[in-house]
């Protein structure tokens, strides 16, 4: 098998949908040889921010000495950006190598009767056989989706159970308030581990807590408030704390002081139990700390900047950042959603912010939103709105990051200040990033 073979293999996995449910993966792990009992965890949920805690708690426990493994999703930049070792991503032969292994052991469930697992049933076994392979200390495991029933909560090894922000996420799915989803999330708790969690509101919080009481937990809240932020802008962050000292960051936006709040307050938890982590690492990992479509800024002369603002949570957030930074600035947005997303708030709340508007339609065209149909909901909020809806998702996309680009580039020479964010979708932006470093 090579490399091209091994991605169209796990691409045709995806016929199997996405199926909630512990007893395929369990079978897989089984026939794989319970890769994940060898290893330990920091567990991940919530519904924004999980990215960034992951990435400023895995670099920061690199720095530490510690050899770390992350499983993160979505991935923006590349496939192989899921499963990582030290913030190195996993090479094409290593891949293809595991890859063929799961595909042996999925050849003998089918003979033996059993269900066929989904991709991400086949990835998470994949991680999961990666890092024992690499003798990982620890690993820092997002969950895909909620966390009962998530593949990612097979795992028995929990040292910290973590939440980032908890908010309406999957409705229906995994619940129908506030307190369903969170009591849906909070199932990543095993017995006897840590559990810490982002600021939450206080239904959020008392669904946590309880459980993490119920099973014989700790509970720390981070608490951001008590870190001081010294000085920011759109590049990045200078946060005075009293554990750690004074931290810089490239991360920015108004809720990365939440996420590192949060990431601390693991590395706390992690200290307690007895990890090695000496202020210098904190220090050297918050600084070295990089999470591609969140916030980035990719260029300035005009400045482009990249957020995956795909609910009404991180719309709020990315609003409120662009209030903040760019408060005299012309922004033209550049957005593209998927149509299962609450698509008219993330239009109230960035258009009117805009000066221009350009919608686009995303490659996974069975989930995607029609440009037209998005810009139509744009036109409610911005008077100033261009659909970009040919036949191909790409070409359509680097037409608007021109537009984009060109009028603002207009602008910044003409003296005023002018800015290009793209937004609304991790999917794109990876592609996005792309096409502008190209400019």
């Amino acid at each position: 098998m090579t490399y091209k073979e091994a991605r169209v293999y796990l691409d045709e996995m995806s016929r199997y949908g996405s199926v909630l449910g512990l007893d395929t993966i369990r079978g897989l792990l089984e026939e794989l040889g319970n890769p994940q009992e060898d290893l330990k965890f920091v567990h991940i949920a919530g519904t924004n921010g999980k990215g960034s805690v992951l990435a400023y708690t895995s670099t920061i426990l690199s720095k530490a000495g510690y050899r770390i493994g992350r499983y993160v999703s979505p991935t923006v930049l590349s496939y192989r950006e899921k499963i990582q070792v030290d913030g190195e991503w996993i090479s094409e032969t290593e891949l293809t190598k595991l890859t063929e292994e799961i595909q042996e052991a999925i050849a003998r469930l089918e003979t033996a009767g059993a269900p066929i697992p989904t991709l991400f049933e086949v990835e998470t076994a994949m991680a999961f056989l990666h890092f024992k392979n690499k003798k990982c200390d620890l690993v820092i495991l997002e969950s895909g989706l909620g966390g009962r029933l998530d593949a990612t909560n097979v795992i028995k090894n929990t040292v910290v159970a973590a939440f980032a922000t908890v908010s309406m996420d999957h409705i229906g799915v995994l619940g129908n308030t506030i307190e369903e989803i969170a009591a849906d999330k909070c199932e990543i708790i095993k017995p006897g581990c840590k559990v810490v969690s982002a600021k939450q509101r206080e239904e959020v919080r008392k669904v946590l807590e309880e459980k993490a009481v119920r099973t014989g937990c700790s509970y720390k809240e981070a608490r951001p408030e008590n870190l001081t932020v010294l000085g920011e802008s759109y590049k990045g962050m200078k946060i005075s704390t009293e554990a750690f000292g004074t931290l810089q960051s490239t991360l920015t936006g108004a809720y990365q002081v939440e996420n590192l709040a949060t990431a601390l307050t693991v590395i706390k938890a992690l200290i307690d139990a007895g990890y090695q982590i000496p202020e210098e690492a904190v220090k050297e990992g918050v600084a070295k700390t990089s999470w591609p479509g969140r916030f980035t800024c990719l260029k300035e002369e005009p400045v482009v900047v990249v957020d995956g603002a795909h609910n009404e949570d991180a719309a709020k957030k990315l609003a409120q950042s662009l209030k903040q930074y760019f408060k005299d600035y012309k922004i033209h947005m550049v957005m593209g959603v998927f149509a299962d997303k609450e698509y008219d708030k993330l239009t109230a709340l960035l258009c009117p912010l805009a000066e221009r508007v350009y919608t686009i339609h995303l490659p996974n065209g069975e989930r995607s939103l029609s440009a037209g149909v998005l810009a139509e909901e744009a036109k409610k909020h911005c008077d100033n709105v261009k659909a970009y809806e040919g036949a191909d998702a790409h070409t359509d996309l680097a037409k608007a990051l021109k537009a984009a680009y060109a009028n603002a580039r207009e602008e910044y020479m003409e003296g005023e200040k002018s800015a290009v964010i793209a937004c609304g979708s991790l999917s794109y932006l990876g592609d996005a990033i792309g096409i502008v470093e190209s400019f």
